[in-house]
């Protein structure tokens, strides 16, 4: 049988039984691929508590890729370091056959770790926030899994272990350094916390929000804290632009078509009692359709402009492009799905009815090739907070499934490449 998921599970069982698990696909037990992995899973669940406890922010993650290489090198992967700065690519299967990849994201972010968990980040605001310490250690499951069956691999597998994801930036990077060149179809997996553990989501065709990196100085005049009325206060003018952002998408765009502008950071002010004359806001805008994403930085720099003006200030604005949507090949989506369906039961695959507004570069790896992504369920019985959470708990669970349905799709893409 496949490998129960509650062996490696930290939370607390729940009251019910999970339902009982289909028969082993043949592909799977032919290979012997459940005991590989009951095997490798105490040894992953020690690596990822080991990448969480040492996080590293997005173009720093020298000490992840090391970790990795040297694994990857024990497993007999052909290993390249270095990799669009801090990447790793490595190659398994024969040169002369097709190519398939994976790819896994590796950084973390500047957020002060709140679990309590005994293997807490160790490094002060610093936090794998967002599960890239479990894609890493599912990517490196996955690699483990092939290499016990190298004799029987009918593609050339690479896999992408990735930088700066969360800045958008480590997909270009690995990108011009030729690791997506000769690649026929892209897999990837992202964990969500609103799904349990044991279940994933598969969704065809848009799956993630084009983003955009947005800044935004206020300018205004500086005074006495007791004579607003003498000056042009920088903050009172910030604050209705963050407001009236949100006011204007709702009266002036199209509800059907949805824009979401959100500001993460606020800068200004000396001193408590002056009147602050310049303020500067960072944020991001998301949006799913990119005929009007292409028009919303004409639009957010008007808008901006006339609620500055109005009130007596001006506004410099500058809009960056972060990353295009994430669409998903339909057929790469059914296979992935009827991996899942097979491995883990077919109520156990949730065929995602909605978009993430969330963004995600993978979608630049995606320019040249077909590729798709899958949510890999992590809430156990307690639930889980969201992504960017300093509080964000997956359940390891999650770490057999997503090895699972990744090793069973690539095997599969093998026997019949779509």
């Amino acid at each position: 049988m496949i490998l129960p998921l509650s062996v490696v599970s930290a939370a607390t069982p729940p009251a019910t039984p999970p339902p009982p698990l289909p028969p082993p696909p043949l592909l799977w037990q032919e290979l012997g691929l459940e005991r590989t992995l009951e095997q490798a899973l105490p040894e992953l669940v020690l690596l990822r508590r080991h990448l969480h406890r040492h996080p590293e922010l997005s173009g720093h993650e020298q000490q992840t890729a090391a970790l990795v290489a040297g694994e990857l090198r024990r497993w007999g992967w052909q290993v390249r370091e270095g990799v669009g700065r801090t990447g790793v690519l490595a190659e398994l299967g024969p040169a002369d056959g097709p190519l398939v990849a994976l790819r896994c994201d590796m950084d973390a972010l500047p957020i002060e770790e709140r679990t309590g968990l005994d293997y807490a980040s160790s490094r002060q605001g610093l936090m794998h926030a967002c599960g890239h310490d479990i894609h890493t250690v599912v990517g490196l499951g996955v690699a483990q899994l092939l290499a016990s069956v190298r004799e029987r691999l009918t593609a050339r597998v690479r896999l992408l272990f990735q930088p700066a994801e969360e800045t958008a930036e480590g997909a270009a990077w690995m990108k011009a350094d030729g690791a997506m060149e000769g690649v026929q179809a892209l897999f990837g997996v992202h964990v969500f916390p609103s799904l349990a553990v044991g279940t994933v989501g598969v969704r065809s065709g848009s799956f993630t929000a084009a983003a955009g990196e947005l800044e935004v100085e206020v300018l205004g005049e500086g005074g006495h804290g007791a004579r607003p009325h003498q000056s042009t206060d920088a903050i009172w003018i910030a604050a209705r632009v963050v407001s009236g952002l949100q006011e204007a998408i709702s009266r002036r765009l199209d509800a059907l078509h949805p824009v979401v502008v959100s500001f993460g950071r606020i800068e200004g002010g000396k001193a408590f009692n002056v009147i602050a004359d310049h303020v500067r806001l960072l944020g991001t805008v998301r949006c799913l359709d990119l005929e009007l994403h292409a028009q919303l930085p004409a639009w957010i720099e008007e808008t901006v402009q006339a609620l500055c003006q109005g009130l007596g200030g001006a506004a410099r604005v500058r809009y960056r492009m972060i990353s295009p949507p994430v669409h998903n090949d339909p057929a790469l989506t059914a296979l992935v799905a009827d991996a899942a369906c097979d491995l883990l039961g077919r109520g156990q695959v949730q065929w995602l009815e909605q978009p993430s507004l969330g963004a995600e570069d993978f979608a630049e790896l995606l320019e040249d090739t077909r590729g798709t992504m899958f949510r890999l369920g992590v809430a156990g019985p307690q639930g889980c907070t969201p992504l960017h959470s300093n509080t964000f708990r997956p359940d390891e669970g999650c770490l057999a499934v997503g090895v699972q349905v990744l090793t069973l799709s690539l095997l599969r893409w093998m026997e019949h490449p779509v």
